[in-house]
């Protein structure tokens, strides 16, 4: 397969494009490093099946490719909210030019799409099934509903012109690869903890979420997009298994046996209370689930940061 993966420098893209040399595809890695970072894709630089392109896929592109991976946006809400408009065009535009390619090449193309698509739920756990409640003109709206109206735009591509599609929700996800500076909880706690520093919670901490490990991710996106073509999704991927602020912070203080203190901050503009993924879908047409404790998981990235920070 000649394989595009769009975000392919990125903390998710790095490690598909990893796997999807591992299994002898040729990989054509996209990227305008906002946030993605050619130090994740040193490695596979090094293959020849192995290329790299600096390039904003809000401009369109023209590749001869078998299947796109379009994983590329800020995720972090550190950054999008840094860079709203960039972060909308993205979304919408870089799909669109993404599905013209696919539509020119009749290539089969996956949406990463997110979680962010339930907003703040008012059902718990959340099924794809579950419209969202988003707030439309909010701090987070620019990756929220940049993402709903990217799976409107694939879905009305897939009616209009018949194009091979697959949308995923991704839930949290977490591991190796993941930039210390992206202001996400798992990255700043470790970070935190393993530098004795406190560990900031923001509101009560009572706030809950279920965190999915890198590699289980991954294998999750690769049978979704080799999986049958009446599956188009959207299908929830995450770890059903949910933890409050709070027992997250005291279990990385534990396990990195650190000497930081938990201070509690002011909430969050639109910081959803609570988010877990319904995963039955994945679990009957993929024969996915989740196989990584948030322990393992852990070890493995603590094990990481601490190389990373020295």
């Amino acid at each position: 397969m000649k394989v595009l993966v769009a975000g392919g420098a990125g903390f998710l893209g790095s490690h598909l494009c990893e796997l999807l040399i591992s299994k002898g595809d040729e990989v054509l890695c996209v990227d305008n490093l906002h946030t993605g970072s050619e130090s994740n894709i040193a490695d596979l630089k090094k293959n020849k099946n192995f290329k790299f392109i600096n390039h904003d896929i809000t401009i369109p592109i023209n590749v001869d490719v078998d299947q796109i991976y379009n994983l590329a946006c800020p995720a972090s809400p550190f950054y999008y909210q840094k860079t709203p408009v960039e972060t909308m065009k993205t979304n919408v535009l870089g799909a669109i030019n993404l599905l013209e390619v696919s539509k020119n090449n009749g290539a089969r193309i996956l949406q990463a799409s997110t979680s962010e698509v339930y907003g703040d739920p008012l059902n718990h756990p959340q099924t794809e099934d579950y419209w969202g409640n988003v707030n439309p003109i909010g701090i987070r709206s620019c990756y929220d509903e940049g993402k709903r109206c990217a799976e409107t735009i694939f879905f009305d591509y897939h009616r209009q012109y018949s194009l091979d599609i697959k949308v995923m929700r991704i839930f949290n996800t977490y591991g190796p690869k993941m930039s210390p500076l992206d202001g996400r909880v798992i990255s700043n706690f470790v970070t935190s903890a393993l530098q004795n520093k406190p560990l900031t919670i923001y509101g009560s901490g009572e706030q809950t979420r279920s965190f999915c490990f890198v590699g289980d991710l991954i294998d999750g996106m690769f049978l979704m997009m080799n999986s049958s073509g009446a599956i188009t999704g959207p299908i929830n991927f995450g770890n059903p298994i949910e933890i409050s602020m709070n027992n997250l912070a005291d279990k990385i203080i534990m396990m990195t046996q650190s000497k930081s203190n938990v201070v509690h901050t002011d909430a969050l503009q639109d910081d959803p209370r609570k988010r877990c993924p319904d995963i039955s879908l994945a679990i009957r047409d993929l024969h996915w689930k989740p196989k990584t404790s948030l322990t393992d998981g852990l070890v493995s990235t603590i094990k990481y940061f601490s190389k990373l920070l020295g």
